[in-house]
């Protein structure tokens, strides 16, 4: 080395997997093609997005007034390009692009990058799962509720920052809502949609997938919890493919529920396997595991003029976890029956109707017992005045404290695919529902106290739409490669160790993330290279597309 030489050392970590899954996607190129380049911009507002990205992917819970500082001892010229700095990623030029992007339409855009996904990495879009989660926020905005709400999913106004039902138990903070539809096949998000404050699933589901059906140009049997299960959704939605769940406020549901004995629902049948069978086997053998201890019966029902299987489900481990808090609900009311009694004994009464109407409101409060009157005791008050003491007996409702028992570890899925030709079996019916967990990972991952994210400080609803948006990409972006990462490892049946250090084929692309931290760019001499790139973060970057390699000077 040269007395005079000076090493620049700039961390990557593992922001060159982020960098190169962006690349992969083709997120840049998309989004230059839509808003334009302008030749006297610094930096495009692809790369600008990037940026973001990277700095949302970052997990170092740094806020977006923080995204300068962000990639300060970062290798920027390497992950955005020759050239950039980081004061080029201002807070003029980051509204700016925000705002653009919101112009051109961030429901159009995001679907325009899904659909190349979708095509270049081969997503299987047999199912589509429906789901919203709120955001909560903090400050003043410009739109309130004082205007009227247009109907219409396909929106030409802000949403409206209001107060509305809390997910993160924060009735007290406006909020806004994402409404996202994710594949079955390793969580990509394939839609998102910013919401007011107030919507109601209920109100905006069977809309949100019907317009999302006019985007799409592939089939999809769509999935959604009991928000998308009422008649004029179903009405709505009588074209598409569906899987629900039946809310247990319909008569027709509770009768059935209740009246199906164990004995008349059948079971999987355990799939015998050997090692050389072949992947369907493997999938098979899987579908029993998932779904051992589960029992189900088939009936056909016409709700809101609907034609639809509705299949009684009965899971055993849910059915002993709902008659345990039953028994422990049952000890509770018993003991509270039981100080209730005393309290009444104890009581002074003018007259017998009195004492019965207040006995009548005490048992209108009660769901297992009641409590009835077997006693009155006519006495003299201090003052001479005749006054009634009632003494009671409590009893268990026999029929309320059964349909309990029944109702346990029961619920009702229901398709209208009832013909012949597209008819699902109930495994698949059961296991795709269960996969209804797809979007709540991403909601999780969103709200991660690590993400950029987990509450807004953004002055306009505009920003927030957009901010909601980037935050999907990022989403898409994460679950992209961690599918990418897990196909590569299943199909050279290789594993990498997890947190436990035990191998496994399936590790989260956030425990990689933590893998590559302590990865550094260095430059010396007009040379550059990757320090602490070791055999194992080697292999790791095999296993991705090679768009991330090149992060690390391996292609």
């Amino acid at each position: 080395m040269s007395p005079t030489s000076i090493a620049e050392i700039k961390n990557i970590d593992h922001l060159g997997i982020v960098a190169g899954l962006i690349d992969e996607i083709g997120i840049v190129e998309t989004i230059n093609s839509k808003l334009g380049v302008d030749s006297r911009e610094k930096i495009t507002a692809g790369v600008l997005v990037k940026a973001v990205l990277i700095n949302g992917l970052g997990f170092v819970s740094r806020p977006l007034y923080l995204f300068k500082q962000f990639f300060d001892d970062k290798a920027i010229e390497l992950l955005l390009g020759e050239g950039v700095e980081s004061n080029y990623l201002n807070d003029d030029k980051i509204g700016r692009v925000m705002d653009d992007l919101y112009k051109y339409g961030l429901n159009n855009l995001f679907i325009e990058i899904v659909l190349s996904v979708i095509k270049k990495f081969k997503i299987d879009t047999k199912y589509s799962h429906l789901d919203a989660t709120s955001f909560h926020l903090h400050g003043k905005y410009k739109r309130e509720m004082n205007q009227e709400k247009e109907e219409e999913i396909t929106k030409e106004r802000p949403i409206f920052i209001t107060k509305g039902y809390s997910r993160d138990h924060r009735p007290d903070l406006k909020q806004c809502v994402l409404d996202l539809i994710t594949s079955s096949d390793g969580d990509i998000p394939l839609l998102m949609r910013a919401g007011d404050g107030n919507e109601a699933d209920k109100a905006v589901f069977g809309k949100i997938l019907i317009e999302f059906k006019k985007q799409i140009v592939f089939d999809s049997i769509m999935v959604c919890d009991s928000a998308l299960y009422s008649q004029e959704n179903l009405k709505l939605i009588e074209n598409l493919k569906w899987i629900s769940r039946v809310p247990m406020t319909i008569k027709k549901a509770q009768e059935l529920v209740q009246s199906v004995n164990t004995e008349e629902m059948e079971e999987i049948e355990e799939i015998e396997t050997e090692e050389k069978e072949i992947e369907t086997e493997e999938k098979k053998k899987k579908t029993y595991q998932d779904l051992d201890g589960y029992k189900w019966k088939e009936e056909i029902v016409n709700y809101g003029g609907i034609k639809q299987i509705w299949l009684i489900v009965e899971s055993q481990k849910r059915k002993d976890s709902d008659l345990e808090k039953l028994d422990k609900k049952l000890i509770k009311e018993k003991d509270k029956v039981e100080k209730l009694l005393k309290e009444l004994k104890r009581e002074d009464f003018e007259t017998p109707e009195q004492a019965r109407y207040k006995l009548k409101g005490i048992n209108k409060k009660l769901k297992f017992h009641e409590i009835k009157e077997a006693n009155f005791i006519e006495s003299k008050s201090k003052n001479n005045k005749t006054i009634y003491k009632m003494e009671g007996v409590s009893y268990e409702k026999p029929e309320e404290i059964e349909i309990q028992r029944k109702e346990a570890g029961r619920f009702i899925l229901a398709t209208n695919l009832v013909n012949d030709d597209d008819k699902l079996k109930p495994e698949e019916i059961i296991t795709t529902y269960k996969n209804q967990q797809s979007c709540e990972r991403g909601f999780r991952f969103l709200k991660d106290p690590l993400f950029f994210a987990d509450s807004f400080f953004l002055e306009n609803p505009e920003r927030i739409e957009t901010m909601l948006f980037l935050m999907s990409l990022c989403l898409l972006v994460y679950n992209l490669g961690q599918r990418e990462l897990r196909n590569s490892l299943k199909r050279i049946k290789i594993g990498i160790k997890n947190q436990l250090g035990k191998l496994t084929l399936s590790p989260t692309l956030r425990w990689v993330f933590q893998c590559f931290q302590g990865i550094h760019f260095l430059m010396l001499d007009g040379l550059n290279q990757i320090v602490n790139l070791t055999s194992e973060r080697h292999f790791i970057l095999s296993c991705l597309p090679s768009s991330c390699q090149k992060y690390y000077l391996l292609s």
